[in-house]
């Protein structure tokens, strides 16, 4: 039985016999987890507050005889508070954890994909900022770190750098005016997008939510990380249908 101290956000629980939990915990080194949490829902429990959805804190594990893992003790470090009491929020945070869920596995190295799950989770949490354009920042962000970063500098098709007014969602980053003639998937965008999406790749992550945009380019920037992300995954991710 070895003991393995991680940092970890639970994505999901669920119950399991009269007292235990069952848990999907994303960690930076050990990927996504299942792991075990005996007694997690006694009332007196050590385990009852680091152990339920969104809370990330730092965790002693084991490993049994048969390769599960155990929760031994945990504590907390933030739980996301205002998250819990407001349902919008709440469902936008277990949409974005439903996608993580989807992307992760165990034995990846996932430190950049969790510090931008916190991120997220977070500007969610404590700012008042459109939580649309949150999730499209989330979204496009979350292609860059699967390997899917659109090409953002020039035309994908001819390799010219000016009048990038058309993101291409099957030839994967920007097209001018000319190119996006020949292709159907393109979709239309303003300058203040097209800065936008330039920002969201090439970010510090600590500075990824540091700006706004209006409503119209919230708007363009909701439609190609939708559409986007759910051709790369191959899969679709309807918000109104998770709940």
């Amino acid at each position: 039985m070895g003991i393995i101290k991680t940092k970890a956000i639970i994505l999901k629980e669920s119950n399991m016999g009269d007292f235990d939990k069952m848990l999907t915990m994303l960690t930076p080194d050990l990927g996504k987890i299942s792991c075990a949490a005996k007694g997690a829902r006694r009332p007196s429990s050590s385990l009852l507050a680091g152990t339920q959805f969104l809370c990330f804190g730092e965790y002693v594990l084991y490993r049994g005889s048969g390769g599960t893992y155990h929760v031994n003790s945990c504590e907390p470090i933030e739980v996301f508070y205002n998250v819990r009491i407001d349902l919008d929020k709440l469902q936008y945070a277990a949409y974005i954890c439903k996608i993580i869920e989807d992307v992760t596995n165990e034995n990846d190295s996932s430190y950049n994909i969790l510090q931008l799950l916190l991120n997220t989770i977070y500007t969610i949490s404590e700012t008042d900022m459109d939580k649309e354009l949150v999730l499209a920042i989330f979204k496009i962000r979350l292609t860059l770190l699967l390997g899917f970063a659109p090409d953002v500098n020039e035309c994908v098709n001819c390799g010219k750098k000016e009048e990038l007014t058309y993101f291409s969602i099957k030839n994967n980053g920007l097209k001018c005016e000319t190119c996006a003639k020949l292709d159907k998937s393109v979709i239309r965008i303003s300058e203040a997008t097209l800065y936008a999406i330039k920002y969201i790749i090439m970010a510090p992550a600590k500075k990824l939510f540091s700006f706004n945009v209006s409503e119209a380019s919230v708007e363009e920037l909701r439609l190609i990380a939708k559409i986007y992300l759910d051709e790369k995954l191959e899969k679709t991710y309807k918000f109104d249908k998770m709940f």
